[in-house]
Order: C-alpha cells, then structure tokens, then sequence
C-alpha cells in the first residue's frame, strides 16, 4: 500500500499563486508515476499534471503555462505551483500515485483550492 498526503490547498484570489505538496509513505520503493487530478461536485476527476519515474511531465490543456509540477518519484514527493489561478481552478485536488507490477492507483483524501473572483 501506498498512502499519500496532501497539503496546501486553501483560499485564494483569482490571478493568485498556491502551492501544493503531497508526500508519499508506506510502499514507495516502486512507485512509477505522482500527480494531480481534481474534482468537482457532479464531475468526473480529471488529471491536472502527473510525473513519471524518468522525469517526463503531462499536464492539462487548461492549466499548460501556468502550473508545474516538480518532484522525484524516487523520493515519493510532488508538487503542484499553481499560478495565474483563476475561479474555474476551484475543485478538490488529488495527489496519485502508481507503482511498478501491482496495477493499482493510490490517492490522497484530497485538499480544497477555492478561487474567488
């Protein structure tokens, strides 16, 4: 099992900055790939950003020049520098993660980035 912990979400104005982190513990030796998803009520989770084990970045359409994510999977930790933040960026943000030969996901409990406009 891996588990993973969110933190820094909260309250933010559109055009400002956030940053989130999520730490990995438990089974890590092997995981492949950290991200970020979010959600909100009635919608599908969507990816935000994700890492992969070599380095390679993917990110979303809508959040490609404004955020980033940094991090090494080898050392279980990601984060998410989210810029230019806008009132659409408001949902529950996830931190994922993956590992080599077991064919699960692994999430966090989620945090809260709200955007006022």
């Amino acid at each position: 099992q891996v588990r993973l912990v969110e933190s820094g979400g909260g309250l933010v104005q559109a055009g400002g900055t956030l940053r989130l982190s999520c730490a990995a513990s438990g089974l890590v030796s092997s995981i492949r790939d950290m991200g970020w998803y979010r959600q909100v009520p009635g919608k599908q989770r969507d990816l935000v950003a994700i890492i992969t084990s070599s380095g390679t970045t993917n990110y979303a359409e809508s959040v490609k020049g404004r955020f980033t994510i940094s991090g090494e999977t080898a050392k279980s930790t990601v984060h998410l520098q989210m810029n230019s933040l806008k009132p659409e960026d408001t949902a529950e943000y996830y931190c994922y993660s993956n590992r080599w030969g077991d064919g699960m996901d692994y999430w966090g409990k989620g945090t809260l980035v709200i955007v006022s406009s």
